[in-house]
Formats: structure tokens, C-alpha cells, sequence
């Protein structure tokens, strides 16, 4: 029978100590009683290592490289897709108005230049590239801009409403500016233009294909979109009409989708596939040592936590309604599970050490941390208890958790499962495939979650969408209005310290209410076999291959060595 139509429900000794916590993975895993149990020592430091130079390297033009992929993109369509596994793909096809760098820095790709913003704020005006051609060959234009722009903040279902702001309206000065207007100002805009939000569609594609447009995407890119095979595979190939085609190396890239981190390993070894995303930290250390494999790692900006459903009975963007259990109505519950989970303990016990504990949407090293975005819960599970009690909550409390059916995840959450039992829950697993858990996110069908989020530059990508009532990406149906303040206003200042200080608050607020309760943040491990270089990869999580090459393997092992 297939992993996803499993419910794991196995009731583990409890997970108060490290050792206990070491011994709960080893039985999850199924490995021998008799293997002896280590103490998990403290994550040491790591380099990131962001990218594999093409300057030096012996180049050979064209070729097909391949790329597995550790979960399926959902539509290719930026306006309403969730998924990072969506935006590897699309990160070849679609251009931003802007990007990021290695540094987390904010740089310019299809605008010229940074926003110029008017002394209110409200009034902001972007320079977009004249020299740019979409796949269909339609011109791209400050009007393609306002377009894509429209339809983000208006085409039902989008999730890229609550990212652009209070927009009052969008107008094209001429063919290379565009100027939009709010009611009141939006410190974020650039940040949300340099992710899905600013990847520019072509008009004509739209027109003609409308809501069907994630079925051939049609952007300005280094590759254009050619077929898509469900859950095998997506290809994508050299675009003649990209105005720096010059620097793009390879005919074509195929993303294979290979959800067994085991599978993505092995296919890498036999050079099968030349990179892949999301190396299990089971695997990472063996194939750093492997001789034409090398590995990428960055941290990340985003989160892995557990979503609660407080009030998602009719899918995102509908109506709140009611869900009557102690975990949905009772603010003790959900803190008495947050009191029951030793993050760091848990975290470096099943991750050898790759992954961090965290709290919080805000990562300590954002310009907008301060002392309470990075303060976090005790672990108390006597104190968890109590809670329960004091809520008049059956206890032990049974708890249905979704995730996600990959063997990393299934790890995390039977550990997950041993620890809390301690703390007065009985948690029973459900995997299911990636896909199928963004959409019963979605349509609200779950009790509680465990899902991730890839992180973007600014706080508000991070928080608005998810915790804001009717945001995009309020899954928990979480409404607050004391949160939406507090985003809200932390939106509307340039002020750095300020806005630190309102997401410290903003923190402090979700770790009383707990719709998320924040757990981890990964290191991206990507893998790649030394015959390719310019691989690039970031703190937002994506994989970019628009300007990877072949090259010739023996000087790049020798560069290694």
C-alpha cells in the first residue's frame, strides 16, 4: 500500500531528553535497537557556499541538463501558485521586475533600476527595459507591467493581492515606466516584485489563454516553456528571442520530479540528473565526499512549523466560520502543544545537526530582527499538561497531524510524535504527497498541518500573507485584529527600527495565539555533479540554472580537489 494511505499512529516513549529523542528516531527509522544512541552536540557554524563560478571553467555550449525535483510544481502560474518547486521552474521562464543576490540584496532584472518613491510614499514609479522580448514575441513593455500587475491584484484566486498592498491604481506612463499609486504607502513592494508578484506575463498569452495561462506559461526568460508530464517531469528549453541569450549556455533543462531523497541521491551518483534540490541531511555528508559531486548550502530565510486550522471551513479567501474542537477555540491548547516541543533538541537530533531550531518568521540575520522576533517558547511539558487541564481538555489530547509523505518529513514527525506525548497529546500522522496537502490546505480540510514556507527578504512575505485576516496564504483562517494592525502599520513606515519593533511585537502576539507555531528552518542543500557550473542558489530557497553550462569534468574535479 502506498505511504500516503498509511496513518501512523505509534505511541513512542516519551522524548524528554536528547537521548530519548535520538533513541524515538532510531525506532521510526526501523534501524537496529543495538546502534548506539549519541548525544546530538550543537549545530556548528557553516559557510555558505551559494554558487559554482562558470569564470575559469572550460565551457561546452548546449546540452540538456537535468534536474530532479524532491516535490511536484503546483500551476505554473505565478499569479496563484504556492509552491517553491513552482518557482524553480519558473525562475527560467519568468522574469522579475527585480531579484535577489548571493547577498539577500535587492538588484534589478527586467526594471532598470530601484522604484523611485515620491516623499509620501504613495506614489511609485518604475524603469522597465526596452530591449526585452516574451516567447511569443510579443513586446515587452511597461504596459505588459501594469497588465500582470492588474491581474495580480484582481484575478480570483490570486495569492498576490495581499502582497502588492493598498493599491489605488496602476497607469503606463510610456514604454518604459509605469507608476502605481496607493492609498496609503507599502514599504514592501520591491521586495514582493522580486518574487512572484513581479514575474511580468505576456499580454497576448492572457488574452488568449486566460485562467488556463499556467498550462503554457508564455514570460520573458532565458528558456520558454515546451511540456509538462504530471508528476514525472517539466521541460523547458533556450529561448532565441531572450535579450541576453548570448550567456545562456544550455539547449534545454529537464526537471525530473523524484520525491525519494534515497532516489535523488543515487540518481546523482550514476549522473542520471546533474543537480538536485533538497539533499536529506542523511545524505549530505557522504556525497560531500564523493568526487564528482558537490554540494550548495545556504540557510534559509523562511520556516518549516505547524499550521493550525482555527477557521478555514470554506477555503482560502472565503468566509471564517466556526470549528468547534479546544485546538481550534482555545488559545491554552495550542500553547500547551508549542510547551510540549524541545525544538532545538528535536531538530538536531533528526537532522544531524544541518537544520536549525527556530520561533519565529524572522530569521536573526534580517535587518528586521530584534529581541522578541527572536525570543521563543519554553519547553515545558509539565507546564503543557497543566494547560490542558486548565483548558478542560481530554487529555492525553488525540491530535491528526497532515504531512507531507517524504522520508525527511516522516522522520521529523514521528520524532515529533514521541515528543509531545510527554507534554499530554496523543498525535496521530497522515502522509500524503506534497501536491495533495497544498491543496487540502487549501479547501481548509485538516485539523493541523505541517508545512514550510521558503522566505522571502522582507518580514511581510513572510508574515502578512499568512497571519492577516483574508491573506492569501491564511490557511489557519487566523483573524486578529490586533495582528492586522500591527502588519498592517509595520507595512506602511520606511522606518527599519520601527518596523523591527512591530514585527517584534507581531512575533510576540502569534506566540500567544499560535496558528503557527514555528519549529525549524532549513539549510537548502543542493546537490550537483562537477561536469556543470553556474548553478546558483539563495537564502529564498530557489535553485537557478538559467546560466548553468557543461564543462569539462576533470578540470572542474581537479578545482575541487
Amino acid at each position: 500500500m502506498p505511504l500516503a494511505e498509511h496513518h501512523v499512529r505509534r505511541r513512542l516513549p516519551g522524548a524528554r531528553t536528547l537521548l530519548t529523542l535520538a533513541a524515538a528516531v532510531t525506532l521510526a527509522l526501523g534501524t537496529s535497537a543495538c546502534q548506539p544512541i549519541q548525544q546530538p552536540e550543537a549545530a556548528p557554524e557553516r559557510a555558505d557556499v551559494t554558487s559554482v563560478p562558470l569564470a575559469g571553467q572550460k565551457i561546452t555550449e548546449g546540452g540538456n541538463l537535468v534536474m530532479a525535483l524532491s516535490a511536484e510544481p503546483d500551476r505554473l502560474d505565478p499569479t496563484t501558485s504556492s509552491s517553491l518547486y513552482t518557482r524553480y521552474v519558473m525562475q527560467t521562464m519568468c522574469q522579475k521586475l527585480y531579484d535577489i543576490d548571493a547577498h539577500g540584496r535587492i538588484v534589478p532584472q527586467l526594471a532598470t533600476a530601484l522604484p523611485v518613491i515620491s516623499p509620501d510614499g504613495l506614489t511609485v514609479t518604475i524603469a522597465v527595459r526596452g530591449d526585452a522580448t516574451f516567447a511569443d514575441g510579443t513586446k515587452f513593455n511597461a504596459e505588459a507591467v501594469r497588465v500582470t500587475l492588474d491581474r495580480g491584484l484582481n484575478l480570483k484566486g490570486s495569492g498576490r493581492k495581499s502582497e502588492l498592498g493598498p493599491i489605488a491604481g496602476i497607469t503606463t506612463v510610456d514604454d518604459t515606466h509605469v507608476q502605481i499609486t496607493y492609498k496609503k504607502a507599502f514599504a514592501p513592494l520591491t521586495a514582493a516584485l522580486a518574487d512572484r508578484a513581479g514575474m511580468i506575463l505576456s499580454p497576448k498569452a492572457l488574452a488568449d489563454n486566460g485562467a488556463a495561462f499556467g498550462d503554457h506559461p508564455v514570460c520573458v526568460g532565458p528558456f520558454k516553456f515546451v511540456n509538462r508530464v504530471p508528476q514525472t517531469s517539466i521541460t523547458v528549453q533556450r529561448d532565441p528571442l531572450y535579450y541576453d541569450s548570448k550567456n545562456v549556455h544550455l539547449d534545454s533543462i529537464t526537471y525530473r520530479i523524484m520525491t525519494d531523497s534515497n532516489i535523488r541521491a543515487a540518481n546523482l551518483r550514476s549522473g542520471d540528473v546533474q543537480v538536485a534540490d533538497s539533499i536529506s541531511p542523511q545524505d549530505v555528508d557522504a556525497l560531500m565526499q564523493q568526487k564528482d559531486v558537490g554540494v550548495l548550502q545556504v540557510g534559509s530565510l523562511g520556516y518549516q512549523g505547524l499550521t493550525v486550522n482555527m477557521g478555514n471551513t470554506n477555503g482560502v479567501g472565503k468566509p471564517y466560520g466556526t470549528i468547534d474542537t479546544p485546538l481550534a477555540k482555545d488559545p491554552l491548547v495550542r500553547q500547551a502543544l508549542s510547551l510540549a516541543i524541545d525544538r532545538k533538541a528535536l531538530v538536531n537530533t533528526v537532522f544531524n545537526n544541518w537544520y536549525q531550531g527556530a520561533c519565529s518568521p524572522i530569521t536573526p540575520s534580517s535587518p528586521f530582527t530584534s529581541e522578541a522576533s527572536e525570543a521563543c517558547p519554553e519547553f515545558n511539558p509539565v507546564k503543557s499538561k497543566e494547560l490542558l487541564k486548565q483548558a478542560g481538555a481530554q487529555t492525553p489530547y488525540p491530535l491528526k497531524m497532515l504531512v507531507s509523505n517524504t522520508p525527511d518529513t516522516l522522520r521529523f514527525a514521528q520524532a515529533l510524535q514521541a515528543a509531545v506525548a510527554e507534554g499530554g497529546f496523543d498525535l496521530t500522522i497522515q502522509p500524503v504527497e506534497y501536491s495533495t496537502l497544498l491543496d487540502v490546505q487549501n479547501r481548509g480540510d485538516f485539523s493541523l498541518l505541517q508545512l514550510g514556507w521558503s522566505g522571502r527578504v522582507d518580514p511581510h512575505g513572510n508574515m502578512f500573507n499568512f497571519l492577516s485576516t483574508g491573506g492569501g496564504n491564511n490557511v489557519s483562517g487566523y483573524s486578529s485584529p490586533e495582528m492586522d494592525k500591527l502588519l498592517t502599520t509595520a507595512s506602511q513606515t520606511n522606518d527599519d527600527g520601527q518596523r523591527a519593533a512591530l514585527y517584534g511585537q507581531a512575533v510576540t502576539k502569534v506566540q500567544q495565539d499560535n496558528p503557527i507555531i514555528y519549529l525549524y528552518r532549513v539549510r537548502s542543500l543542493t546537490a550537483y555533479t562537477t561536469n556543470v557550473a553556474g548553478i546558483q542558489t539563495y537564502a529564498d530557497g530557489v535553485v537557478h540554472l538559467s546560466g548553468a553550462a557543461f564543462v569539462d569534468q576533470a578540470l572542474a574535479n581537479k578545482k575541487k580537489g
